[in-house]
């Protein structure tokens, strides 16, 4: 028998969400079962970072899996304005 669970996020959170459940091919209540499943097989939340050299670590993994570029503040928040400015549904 299946049962509904309500969250309340964010809606640039929830875009988030969607894109990378879109990205991979899921729709967002898979993609949240799966996150929420991975997080159960971990066990103790997550990985925990106890040395310099595992943060390093951890920083390259982002890097690798990240492309582009990290806008600064001012175009970050232009980008902000202009998605306010478009409304949540705006293309």
């Amino acid at each position: 028998m299946s049962s509904r669970i309500h969250i309340v996020v964010d809606e640039s959170e929830k875009e988030q969400f969607v894109r990378r459940a879109r990205e991979e091919g899921k729709n967002l209540s898979q993609w949240l079962r799966d996150v929420a499943r991975q997080a159960l097989l971990r066990g103790d939340g997550g990985p925990k970072l106890t040395s310099v050299d595992q943060l390093r670590s951890f920083f390259a993994r982002c890097d690798e899996r990240e492309s582009g570029r990290e806008p600064d503040w001012d175009e970050h928040r232009r980008i902000i304005e202009q998605s306010v400015a478009r409304g949540a549904g705006g293309a």
